[in-house]
This record gives C-alpha cells, sequence and structure tokens, in this order.
C-alpha cells in the first residue's frame, strides 16, 4: 500500500523576516541577472514587508504595484527603484 503525503507550498516570503534577508534574496537574483526573476523576488520581498506599506511608501497605488510586479510585466525602472526605496534597501554597483 502506497503511502502520500501532502506537500505544503513553499512560500519564500516566511524567510523574508528582515532586512538583511531581503537584501541577501534580490542581491543573489540580480547577480543571476534575470529580470523577469527580480520582478518576481520584488513581488516576494513586498509581500513579505506588506503591500500596503509598499505602495504606500512608493507612492505608488496598491493595484498599479501588484500589477507592476506582476508575472510577465515589464515595469518602468523608476517604478522599480521606487519600490526597491520602499522596502529600505540600496542598489548598489561595484567592479
Amino acid at each position: 500500500m502506497a503511502i502520500t503525503q501532502k506537500l505544503k507550498t513553499f512560500d519564500i516570503t516566511r524567510y523574508l523576516e528582515s532586512e538583511e534577508a531581503m537584501a541577501e534574496y534580490l542581491s543573489q537574483v540580480l547577480e543571476d541577472g534575470d529580470n523577469n526573476e527580480l520582478i518576481r523576488a520584488l513581488g516576494h520581498i513586498a509581500k513579505a514587508k506588506g503591500m500596503a506599506i509598499v505602495a504606500k511608501e512608493s507612492g505608488l497605488g496598491r493595484e498599479s504595484l501588484y500589477k507592476a510586479l506582476s508575472e510577465g510585466s515589464q515595469p518602468r525602472f523608476e517604478t522599480i527603484t521606487k519600490v526597491i526605496n520602499a522596502l529600505g534597501l540600496k542598489i548598489s554597483v561595484h567592479a
């Protein structure tokens, strides 16, 4: 008789409890250079922090924020920087 076990869906937002964890996650995604993964990661981080909070601090409406961070979206760089700043994170470039 086979035993079946139901697995819980992995939710990365449960592990993004600090700005340090958020920054490390985003740094890893940026290093990979995949634009779609970047948008997805920003969505995960925004969800972990609270979409309403990120929307308010970025100056974007909640619906606009959800749309900008949805799969397949191509948000403007200005939108990405607003979200990153609202998350309390910074982008830096190193040689």
